[in-house]
């Protein structure tokens, strides 16, 4: 497992690139605020997003898992513990008015980066306020 690369990954790189690309920028890698040795993926401070790229074996997709036949009990104790510090980590996000956006790592980048800039130009859309009067 200390060979398995938890950062900078293929999928993680190429929606960084196409995020760029579009002139977003962004932060990487940036430790969960109050939640020691847990990061997050791509992260924009000001408008409080972040974003998490999982990795279809590790975290449980539903389309992709497998389960390993060697040792499968402490294999699906491992996962299932991945699984619930992922949703620890979206409900603390959140309840500091965080936005969360998740995504597998099977999704295709430029729909993952499409998402990620819709939601980006939401949070930063100045909000409707009355025009003054002279």
């Amino acid at each position: 497992m200390s060979k398995q690369t938890s950062r900078d990954t293929a999928p993680e790189v190429a929606v960084r690139r196409l995020l760029h690309a579009a002139g977003l920028r962004y932060r990487v890698n940036v430790p969960v605020p109050g939640m020691p040795r847990r990061t997050i993926d791509i992260v924009f401070t000001k408008a409080k997003i972040a974003v998490f790229l999982d990795g279809c074996f590790w975290h449980g997709c539903p389309d992709h898992a497998t389960q390993p036949k060697a040792n499968a009990e402490w294999w699906r104790n491992k996962l299932d513990k991945n699984m619930a510090r992922d949703s620890e980590t979206t409900r603390h996000l959140e309840a500091a008015g965080w936005t969360v956006l998740r995504f597998w790592e099977h999704e295709h980048p430029a729909v993952v980066a499409q998402s990620v800039a819709a939601a980006r130009k939401l949070a930063t859309e100045p909000e409707a306020r009355p025009t003054k009067r002279r």
